[in-house]
């Protein structure tokens, strides 16, 4: 693993830089690591020395995502590592559906965790990176102290109500639609990725995504384009399943209601497979609930201290 403060070559790619220079109000820094085989972008805050939490995001999001709870994880006394996962912005986007199986993006964090001279972290994820995080607590029990969930199930909890629920089916039609070759791509990228955008809004309340945030994620995207998030969804659906089902570390799942993409009672059947769970819920708030209700951020403060 090496560590290095060096942009890689973007291509020529315009806009906005989407490194730790868009958050101007904590001490926030950038770096390009090593880990398995890809670099990934790296936001790093906080004292290295103080209890490690890693942050995943999802699609389509990058390491912006988590610009609300970085700041009070360094206060509280954390130091925060928020990459940009495998295809994402920043960081390295190998070719390939079998480069994005869970393995390897369960392999991604692992060498992130030793690259902050740790042997375990706490882990929290959001949307994709939600599933990330559940395999990660799964596949590598050593490696997670406590995790956190956000709007998304238990990765047994989720293909079990596809096999069972037509309206989950519905509900997740984007996942089938990404199944198909080529033509995911093309109608997201069409028109500077308008789909992109109108995802943001359609899942999120209004207001969530202002003009500016969006300039941002579009910047984000045009640095690897849209093929690898798509690849996350077919190597999700390539990934063998974990060898164990139940969650020993303590785990709080925080849940927006209002999710348009997944039904609130795989919330609860998904507190069922930890040993030690808990959930939240929170009414009125959408799949973006980190982003629209700050009692998320006090909940995950509370959690992991």
């Amino acid at each position: 693993m090496s560590v290095s403060t060096t942009r890689p070559d973007t291509g020529g790619v315009s806009g906005p830089d989407t490194d730790a220079s868009l958050l101007d109000d904590h001490d926030v820094a950038s770096s390009y690591r090593e880990v398995t085989d890809v670099e990934l972008h790296v936001v790093a805050a906080g004292d290295p020395d103080a209890p490690l939490v890693v942050l995943l995001h999802g699609h389509p999001d990058f390491w912006y995502g988590w610009r609300d709870q970085i700041g009070p994880l360094v206060e509280a006394g954390f130091r925060v590592v928020v990459p940009d996962q495998r295809g994402c912005n920043l960081s390295e986007a190998p070719a390939g559906i079998d480069a994005y199986r869970q393995s390897n993006l369960v392999a991604d964090v692992r060498e992130l965790v030793h690259s902050e001279g740790r042997e375990s972290a706490h882990v929290v994820g959001h949307d994709f990176g939600g599933f990330v995080a559940w395999n990660v607590a799964l596949r590598e029990p050593s490696l997670v102290d406590r995790l956190g969930i956000l709007n998304v199930p238990h990765p047994t909890v989720y293909r079990e109500t596809l096999r069972s629920s037509l309206r989950q089916i519905l509900r997740s039609w984007y996942v089938w639609f990404y199944q198909l070759p080529s033509l995911p791509e093309w109608a997201l990228g069409r028109n500077d990725m308008e789909k992109m955008v109108k995802s943001l809004e359609v899942t999120s309340n209004p207001g969530t995504f202002d003009e500016g945030t969006i300039d941002r994620y579009r910047a984000a995207w045009r640095h690897t384009g849209v093929e690898p998030r798509v690849d996350w969804y077919r190597g999700f659906r390539r990934s063998e399943a974990p060898s164990r089902d139940t969650v020993t570390q303590p785990t709080l799942i925080c849940w927006g209601e209002d999710d348009i993409a997944l039904r609130p009672s795989m919330a609860e059947e998904s507190v069922d497979r930890c040993e030690n769970g808990q959930l939240r819920t929170f009414p009125d708030a959408s799949h973006w609930v980190h982003h629209e209700r700050p009692a998320v951020t006090d909940a995950l403060l509370g959690h992991l201290s």
